[in-house]
């Protein structure tokens, strides 16, 4: 993402994020292929304390390319971090075809839940998906991670059916941009 786009999304969501005293110590920046097995130890520690379990080599496999996977397709992940770089949040775009992106491997730590920050977070990108020109999100999930699934449904996203979800996702949403 370019320092231009970068701009006009955060200028979208400015009024929307939570306390400035959150964000003053969060960075939000595009990740690299040097960040994936960081962002693969922060899933594969929230999908323990759900019960979930990582799979490298399937769901999570586009986590050892991120630039392939994500960037070079017209897609984005980003990556949150406490002044300590210490990665504490991510998400992705994961571009589906010219008109539909998947929202893919949007985290937070525990400590960071329940301030706003995943409302931000998906504010944040439903506003860079439409800018970088896609006119439906989708997603997969899994029925155990409660909090997000009332996230998605509050902002507005609808049950779908998926013919091939992942392993780990018994529940599936889309919403129009």
């Amino acid at each position: 993402m370019n320092a231009e786009l970068s701009r006009r999304v955060a200028a979208v969501v400015e009024k929307l994020a939570p306390p400035p005293e959150i964000l003053a110590r969060l960075t939000l920046r595009n990740a690299t292929n040097g960040d994936g097995e960081s962002v693969l130890a922060l899933v594969a520690s929230i999908l323990t304390e759900y019960g979930l379990q990582i799979d490298p080599e399937a769901t999570d496999a586009d986590l050892k390319q991120i630039e392939a996977s994500y960037l070079a397709n017209g897609g984005a992940f980003l990556i949150l971090e406490d002044a300590d770089e210490v990665l504490v949040g991510s998400v992705g775009l994961y571009p589906e075809d010219d008109a539909t992106c998947q929202l893919r491997k949007m985290y937070l730590v525990p400590a960071l839940r329940g301030v706003g920050l995943g409302k931000y977070l998906l504010q944040y990108t439903v506003v860079l998906a439409r800018t970088l020109g896609f006119k439906r999100m989708t997603l997969e999930t899994s029925s155990k991670l409660k909090a997000a699934n009332h996230l998605y449904t509050s902002f507005g996203f609808r049950t779908i059916e998926l013919e091939h979800p992942s392993a780990r996702a018994d529940l599936a949403y889309e919403i129009a941009l």
